[in-house]
């Protein structure tokens, strides 16, 4: 990156002209469960949405609002997807946009429209339009870090990120928000994920830095393979900076990229009954595709999986998801190592310390480098191990 980029505190709000809330209005039995992001004037809106076919009236709708390009907020709700729930599930969400419409005095279709939750339950709607009135009362510069909150169902933590551009004419910042941690395997996009800036973008420019943005994190991220019915990615862009990026698209989808693979690395970590993030690299790919397909592939494995769960140096699982994936490649040529330890080479395993390498296993964070040997490509893919714990959230999850 030729121009610095700096981290900062802040979430969504961090960037200029932004304000945003989080409040309890009783769509869950407790905590914040409304979130509300508004720029201080019209935004460039640019966007990725699930291509579950059974998508949800909010990611029908918010499509259409991103086609438009022009946005001034973003509400969202958690613990209930309003998802299955037919005509009436369009309509609650309608009068969703229609309510932040009302009280910030625009058009319903510059309001983005979220849920995330259980599927199939009618979303009480007169709470929701209740929790938004109140949420625009408590709209403040400050409110990032609770719209973060609000956004949360199985999450342990909220998920917030800010950074400002440092570039010839001025800085740009970009903040943002994240909710996940089980039905996560990118297709665009498996979880929520709102993000601001206030740059001075087009929209085509918006929407391209956003898509290669989300290539390398979002969707380089998976706990379990699946792909949710809500999943959405939005960025606002306000221009408050008065600096133009257009100038500067390669420094720009850095930092973005930047942003959006620690807010993926932070849903990885927290995912559902997770004790430890899992990095998994491929490299010597002969293209970026193959890379990611076979990190993926090794990624959503469960015998790999439960096997880093129980801290097992067990890299013939890790070799049969690679032959498995589709990947075109030569075993006799590939290595693996877990935590910087080779234990296959030429074809078999090498000569390792199996006791210390459990030990190495039982820390937070455990990496898994594959070398095909076979190209100059690479990706990395972020996961999390599978626990007993990961079953019984998800056996009792609407019961």
């Amino acid at each position: 990156m030729e121009h610095p980029v700096e981290w900062i505190t802040g979430a969504v709000t961090a960037p200029r002209g932004f304000q945003a809330a989080g409040v309890e209005c009783g769509v869950k039995s407790r905590g914040k469960d409304l979130a509300l992001i508004v720029s201080n004037v019209s935004a460039t809106v640019a966007g990725m949405f699930t291509t579950n076919r059974a998508a949800a009236p909010c990611v029908r709708y918010s499509r259409h609002v991103v086609e438009a390009g022009v946005a001034r907020a973003i509400v969202a709700n958690s613990g209930n997807a309003n998802a299955a729930t037919g005509e009436e599930g369009f309509v609650d969400n309608v009068r969703m946009a229609q309510k932040v419409a009302q009280l910030l005095e625009c058009p319903p279709a510059q309001v983005v429209t979220a849920s995330t939750g259980i599927i199939g339950h009618r979303l009480p709607i007169e709470r929701v339009e209740a929790g938004i009135e109140q949420a625009i009362r408590q709209l403040s510069p400050e409110g990032g870090d609770a719209a973060a909150e609000a956004i949360m169902t199985t999450d342990t933590v909220p998920k917030a990120e800010a950074l400002r551009l440092l570039l010839p004419e001025g800085e740009v910042r970009i903040g943002g928000i994240a909710k996940g941690a089980g039905m996560i395997a990118p297709n665009l996009a498996t979880m929520l994920c709102f993000l601001t800036t206030d740059a001075q973008i087009s929209r085509s420019s918006l929407q391209q830095v956003l898509r290669d943005s989300v290539e390398r994190s979002f969707h380089c991220l998976t706990i379990d393979s699946d792909t949710s019915t809500n999943d959405m990615v939005v960025i606002l862009a306000n221009g408050q900076s008065g600096v133009d990026v257009n100038r500067y698209l390669d420094d720009f989808e850095l930092a973005l990229e930047s942003l959006c693979v620690r807010l993926a690395q932070r849903i990885a970590r927290d995912g559902e009954g997770a004790t430890k993030l899992v990095e998994i690299e491929v490299r010597g790919a002969p293209t970026f595709t193959q890379a990611r397909r076979m990190a993926k592939t090794v990624a959503e494995s469960p015998l790999v999986k439960t096997a880093l769960f129980g801290n097992d140096p067990n890299w013939g699982r890790i070799l049969a998801a690679m032959g498995r994936s589709g990947v075109d490649f030569d075993p006799d040529r590939a290595h693996i190592a877990l935590q910087g330890t080779l234990v296959y080479a030429e074809g078999k395993p090498t000569t390792f310390d199996a006791a210390a390498l459990h030990e190495q296993l039982k820390a937070d964070m455990v990496t898994i480098h594959i070398d095909l040997q076979q190209g100059t490509e690479h990706a990395t893919v972020w996961t999390c191990d599978l626990s007993y714990d990961y079953v019984r959230i998800n056996a009792e999850y609407s019961t």
